[in-house]
């Protein structure tokens, strides 16, 4: 790479080129001002060149460096950029590695709410590191990764705690979800309520604003309680085991088989009723959420207050046993 190793506002300019290649090394050329008509444009003062310093063609870079400033290598950055290339592979196997481990840890903690202190503890150590290694540093810039529904693995949240352990008999939680619409800069919120004659959701509808390259703001509008849906077609055992004894139940087949027709006929009325909707007027229905680790399967987030939130995006791999 060529240098311009003297610069001076002088009656003579030198200019001087190095090569590693000594044919393409120029001598030094002293031009006197005076000798020098003034070119026409631009394009002719780049002609100014020694004959013997464009001999084989060499492309010359020039910078200007201080005269104690070593030249770098031509091949310097190239082997920065390798080293970078043979890094990445191995970051990418870390994280991959990082995502399955708290992934694992999450079993049988039903989402946070039975989860040990030893396991909380492990669970915040490998946030913490996919944190540092979060290959989306601004993730409100990438709203298409944010885009689409998200599953709900684990939390931290206490408020979320209530509706895990207190569901009514025989009801279970399937599922707690997030819709992001990044187009329209909506959120919804849902948990999927089963129980053996009917399924139902809550569900909570959002808007969103970005606050900065990690955090949005989001104000709640309006919560719907969806129509139960009874299934209208119930089976009966022939038989069930209490406290270690069996009980026949074909004496009964009659009586349950009216009770059957009419659990369908409910079913099919209720079904048809639309869901029951709610509006948000205060002004605790807004929050903040603070997304620190971001990738086409995870997402790591944390709310106002201090709790932790991890979402796997739905179809991802890290959602299969």
């Amino acid at each position: 790479m060529a240098t311009i190793s003297q610069f001076n506002l002088s009656p003579s300019m030198i200019f001087s080129s190095t090569s590693k290649h000594p044919r393409f090394a120029s001598k030094r050329v002293f031009l006197s001002l005076n000798s020098i008509k003034a070119a026409r444009n631009p394009v002719e003062k780049l002609q100014l060149w020694s004959r013997e310093s464009v001999r084989g063609r060499p492309v010359f870079r020039v910078r200007s460096v201080d005269d104690d400033e070593e030249p770098i290598s031509e091949g310097a950055s190239v082997v920065a950029v390798a080293e970078e290339e043979e890094k990445k592979p191995e970051k990418d196997a870390e994280i991959e590695s990082l995502k399955k481990a708290l992934v694992d840890s999450f079993y049988g903690t039903d989402r946070g709410l039975r989860a040990t202190s030893e396991t909380r503890a492990e669970v915040v150590e490998l946030i913490t590191q996919l944190e540092a290694k979060n290959p989306t540093p601004a993730p409100t810039e990438a709203l298409t990764l944010l885009n689409g529904k998200w599953i709900l693995a684990y939390t931290s949240f206490p408020g979320l705690f209530p509706l895990l352990s207190r569901s009514p008999m025989l009801v279970k939680v399937e599922e707690i979800s997030q819709i992001i619409d990044s187009e329209n800069f909506t959120v919804q919120n849902s948990v999927l309520l089963s129980g053996p004659l009917a399924t139902s959701s809550i569900s909570t509808n959002a808007k969103f604003e970005v606050r900065s390259p990690k955090r949005v703001q989001i104000k709640f509008e309006e919560g719907i309680i969806g129509t139960p849906q009874l299934t209208d077609s119930i089976v009966f055992p022939e038989n069930v085991e209490f406290l270690g004894q069996k009980f026949d139940l074909s004496p009964f087949k009659g009586l349950l088989t009216s009770v059957q027709d009419t659990a369908s006929s409910v079913a099919k009325t209720i079904s048809s009723q639309p869901p029951f909707k709610f509006s948000f007027s205060n002004r605790n229905a807004e929050s903040w959420l603070l997304t620190t680790y971001l990738d086409e399967d995870l997402r790591i987030s944390r709310g106002d207050a201090g709790s932790v939130f991890v979402l796997i995006k739905e179809g991802s791999p890290l959602l299969k046993p």
